[in-house]
């Protein structure tokens, strides 16, 4: 799908974009990025292939200005989705107007976005069901609108080859998939295929991966190798 198929109405997707010039190029590069063949997370290739993602473009990640915007298209992706729909979802935000230095800077944006959008989250007292708030409990994930999410972050200066996208962006992946893929039998043998590709592609395994439960996932956010000593700077405001 080029961007000229976008705009022109003649793409197969009704892509969720607001009709920028700088939407509609996201779009198109994102799509380039996941579908490279050697972009090794497979739910990830399967949400493009298959339509199951929603896409947005804002200003600098981090901006206060911009939350609002990030809050009401994230709530409105938590509320359409549904259980009946098997495919791989996500909701997928770009922040093409300030690229961090350094991986650091990235982290501390990112950490940001996600502190100003759980303040302006009008449902923040409800955490999402069997995750915790503390980004230190092993059972933390992000949670916004009641639901949980799992963030990926992609930017241009990442040492992992996966998340180097070529603007800021937070992947906002729905815990429930994940659920049911246990459910169904399927994660165990889906994650280990990634994590192989993902390997095969850096040429060394990524030193922050862990399974839910055992260590907090927020470590995992912004894909940089946090030191052993690392405090996460978000914490839950009260209600």
């Amino acid at each position: 799908m080029t961007p000229s198929q976008v705009a022109n109405g003649s793409a197969s997707r009704d892509a969720i974009v607001r009709g920028t010039n700088v939407a509609i190029e996201a779009d198109h590069e994102f799509r380039k990025f996941v579908q490279d063949p050697l972009f090794p997370c497979l739910g990830a290739k399967s949400a493009v292939r298959l339509d199951g993602y929603t896409l947005e473009a804002y200003g600098a990640l981090g901006d206060e200005h911009d939350t609002s915007n990030v809050a009401r298209d994230l709530a409105a992706f938590g509320a359409g989705l549904n259980a009946d729909d098997k495919r791989f979802r996500a909701f997928v935000s770009v922040f093409p107007e300030s690229v961090p230095a350094d991986e650091i800077g990235f982290e501390q944006a990112l950490w940001r976005q996600l502190q100003l959008l759980h303040e302006g989250d009008a449902d923040r007292g409800e955490w999402a069901a069997d995750t915790s708030p503390d980004p230190c409990d092993p059972q933390f994930s992000f949670s916004f609108g009641g639901r949980a999410y799992f963030i990926v972050g992609l930017h241009p200066n990442s040492s992992r080859i996966a998340r180097r996208f070529r603007w800021p962006a937070l992947v906002f992946n729905p815990h429930s998939q994940f659920v049911r893929l246990r459910e169904e039998g399927r994660f165990e043998g889906l994650r280990s295929a990634i994590r192989a590709r993902d390997t095969e592609l850096q040429g060394s395994e990524n030193p922050n991966l862990a399974d839910f439960g055992k260590v907090s996932e927020a470590r995992q956010y912004s894909g940089r190798k946090t030191e052993a000593d690392w405090k996460c700077p978000f914490h839950q405001k009260p209600v």
